[in-house]
């Protein structure tokens, strides 16, 4: 790839599921599935054994017991998952000092200029899977191309374990064959859209005009056609520079009910806010996002007067701003973000004036820096 960009994404497999078989050997080789345990639970994510019966990340728990009632299930160690993935993004800051985490399993890199220090493309993707490896116990699959649309999906390509790279001088040809649902940014609404036009493929995607594509993609046709060309010039933008941080998450089968949606906001919470601890963030504004199944989007923010950073402090601003939702029509999108970031720690919720909750996060805090993230294990569900 010479002077050019050189993207990596990072994916581990399966993560949360290969976690659980690291540390418990007698799951191995058999389908594991993470998720919410109760009636109303989702699927957080589950092993390669299980996704042979049709089992995937954001299915009703309820499916995944129908589909596969032979497998092993898992409430979740979140804590344990923090552990490592804080341990996998360290091992990324020895490889470039430019790491974009989307979330607690994968990132992205920015690896130009590093080939003159460790080798090419394919010698790097080797090199970070054998370190994570040898270091975790766990696989990850790598993509490599000139920018982060390409990279994405080629670590997407041939897992678990793999490793695709994409060179640009290739890229136009190599993605046209694939379909329409490959390419960031398209939905189901509007590759069903795209269908109709006679639009299978993303080369095909690649050849249309972008005045036959406004119709139906509006104000992003250019840029997603850009992409169908192998194009995108979006940076690597480490969470120290962001103006927001969030995390959504969109569902296989849509969610019913607010206790349902609760349960799979407090797994974005604790996402979110492992991303700002990681970055030294916190913030003022906390905003709840919501598309229903009929693809109606709904959000509602907060701004608080303390900046906020701890999981639970992220609870309670989605719980006051889930009261002022009706929850009657199905789900299919939730998401959780932090806006008006400031650099520093937050100030624990003072909720009666004694000061309990403030020294309560202290005292967590200090146990958590002395003994590991894995000390506290903590609760399941937004509900109050």
């Amino acid at each position: 790839m010479g002077s050019k960009r050189i993207i990596m994404h990072v994916d581990m497999d399966a993560f949360f599921a290969s976690v659980e078989q690291l540390d418990h050997p007698e799951y191995r080789g058999r389908p594991v599935i993470v998720g919410g345990l109760s009636g109303r639970g989702v699927v957080s994510t589950c092993s390669y054994e299980a996704r042979k019966f049709g089992v995937h990340s954001a299915m009703p728990m309820a499916t995944a017991r129908r589909l596969c009632p032979q497998a092993v299930y898992v409430q979740g160690r979140y804590h344990r998952y923090v552990e490592l993935s804080r341990q996998i993004r360290s091992i990324f800051h020895t490889f470039s000092p430019v790491v974009e985490p989307l979330s607690i399993d994968e990132a992205f890199l920015d690896l130009t200029g590093m080939e003159a220090l460790v080798g090419d493309a394919t010698t790097l993707g080797k090199k970070i899977k054998q370190v994570i490896r040898q270091q975790t116990g766990l696989t990850a699959s790598v993509g490599i191309a000139p920018n982060k649309f390409l990279a994405k999906l080629a670590s997407d390509l041939q897992k678990p374990d793999g490793l695709v790279i994409i060179p640009q001088e290739e890229a136009a040809d190599f993605i046209a064959p694939l379909p329409l649902s490959r390419v960031f940014g398209l939905g189901r609404r509007s590759v069903a859209a795209l269908e109709n036009l006679g639009l299978r493929t993303i080369g095909q995607l690649a050849a249309c005009p972008v005045s036959l594509l406004q119709p139906v993609l509006g104000k992003q046709a250019e840029e997603i056609r850009n992409r169908a060309r192998g194009l995108d010039d979006r940076p690597v933008v480490p969470d120290e520079q962001r103006k927001s941080l969030g995390k959504e998450t969109t569902f296989g089968e849509d969610l019913m009910g607010k206790g349902a949606c609760l349960e799979a906001l407090w797994d974005l919470c604790q996402q979110v806010g492992w991303r700002l601890r990681a970055a030294d963030l916190s913030g003022y504004t906390v905003t709840l996002k919501i598309k229903t199944a009929r693809f109606q989007l709904i959000t509602r923010s907060r701004t608080v007067e303390e900046p906020v950073q701890l999981d639970e402090e992220l609870r309670e601003q989605i719980c006051l701003l889930a009261d002022q939702v009706s929850w009657r029509e199905p789900v299919r999108l939730l998401g959780v973000s932090v806006s008006h970031l400031t650099h520093g720690g937050s100030v624990a919720l003072d909720l009666d004036g004694s000061g309990r909750e403030r020294k309560r996060a202290q005292v967590l805090d200090a146990l958590k820096q002395r003994f590991g993230e894995g000390i506290i294990h903590k609760g399941k569900s937004l509900e109050r």
